[in-house]
């Protein structure tokens, strides 16, 4: 029998880590997929513009496809050059782009109807979208013939809405690359050094992610003024919170170091500088924390975690790591100052997190895509109406 063919589509593919779920269905034992990837030549991400980044081991077929009004994750498009592809035989479409954004609606307008269309999602808010973008959801559901959530929060915020329980699903989350992702002394021996850091100074509380509200970085720098155990403190990132985050350092010159513009391949590097990550996630009116992947990040890197309760994020870290309620500034700063004092405690969620991480690996988390596309495929009753 001939492999079975999948075209998946992401904007996310433009980082050349994210390819790894179009890489590993590909390099799944029995070659049972034919894999390609569609990935636009460039994109504005939260960070920066960013070009296609390649590598030399892609196992599947890449694609890259200029799109247009890249500034906007919700407003771009796919060019031409994608309905093209879309003509090719595939067995079935695999779109990575949110049902209710402008790019969601081109794959799932331009993919044939006799092919079965998948969407992964993210959306974990009971959102009401004005027009068009509510027109562009239900059209997307409607034609799709099964939906990936990202987590149990989104399965349980969409299944409620229109046609989504009417199409088969499954919650798989995303994936953490463990050859990347791994503890490495001489990483983090490399990145003290470069910021001015002694080996022997008081422990490391990081942050990774952007520097916005939401994200609780402007907790995190609150709750680290009353910490009375002695800390560094590393935050690695990016957005509007950078003015404020560096006028806060200037009072620890020593103690504190903000970093931006890392790329994605160095993020391990500074993770393994951390001895505990810090996600303090704060939900508001139009959003949680849809997911978090520098928590298994953080876990394949052995590092332990200190979180909030927002959103997905007592999911993904189970019994890996503290837990503590996302306005409870006591419990910040009792939880950080606790692991600051305790190294065992430490190395116990170190521990912890390096046997949950396999969980998530790309390998994992192929396997189970793949599953479900067979079982839409081998099902019968993929074909959806227009």
């Amino acid at each position: 029998m001939r492999p079975r063919r999948l075209l998946s589509v992401a904007h996310s593919y433009c980082v050349a880590l994210n390819r790894r779920l179009a890489n590993e269905i590909a390099r799944l034992e029995r070659r049972e997929w034919e894999v390609t990837a569609v990935a636009p030549s460039a994109f504005a991400a939260d960070l920066g513009p960013i070009a296609l980044e390649r590598y030399s081991g892609e196992v599947c077929r890449l694609e890259a496809i200029r799109v247009f009004g890249a500034r906007s994750p919700h407003l771009f498009l796919y060019g031409p050059r994608l309905r093209a592809l879309m003509g090719e035989r595939w067995d079935l479409i695999h779109c990575w782009e949110e049902p209710y954004v402008l790019a969601g609606w081109q794959v799932a307008a331009w993919s044939p109807t006799s092919i079965p269309m998948v969407f992964f999602t993210d959306q974990n808010s009971p959102k009401r979208y004005p027009p068009p973008f509510g027109w562009i959801e239900k059209y997307c559901v409607r034609r799709s013939s099964g939906w990936i959530a990202a987590g149990a929060t989104v399965a349980k915020a969409l299944l409620p809405r229109a046609g989504y329980a009417a199409r088969p699903h499954r919650v798989i989350p995303h994936g953490v690359d463990l050859e990347s992702f791994r503890p490495d002394s001489h990483a983090r021996t490399e990145i003290r050094a470069r910021l001015e850091w002694s080996a022997d100074g008081p422990p490391v509380v990081g942050f990774l992610g952007r520097f916005v509200p939401e994200k609780g970085v402007g907790l995190l720098t609150a709750i680290l003024d009353n910490v009375k155990s002695p800390w560094r403190a590393l935050l690695v990132g990016g957005g509007a919170m950078e003015p404020e985050l560096r006028r806060w350092a200037r009072a620890y010159p020593d103690r504190v170091r903000i970093v931006t513009g890392v790329r994605h391949d160095r993020v391990p590097a500074y993770l393994n500088a951390m001895d505990l990550l810090c996600a303090p996630s704060q939900t508001t009116r139009r959003w949680r924390e849809q997911f978090g992947r520098m928590l298994i990040e953080a876990f394949a890197c052995g590092v332990p975690i200190v979180a909030s309760d927002s959103g997905e994020i007592p999911h993904v870290v189970g019994e890996a790591g503290v837990i503590v309620a996302e306005g409870d500034r006591n419990g910040w700063a009792a939880a950080i100052g606790e692991l600051l004092e305790n190294p065992a405690r430490r190395a116990e969620l170190a521990k912890l997190g390096l046997e949950r991480a396999p969980e998530f690996s790309w390998p994992m988390v192929a396997r189970r895509h793949v599953e479900f596309f067979n079982q839409i495929l081998d099902g019968g009753s993929h074909r959806a109406p227009a």
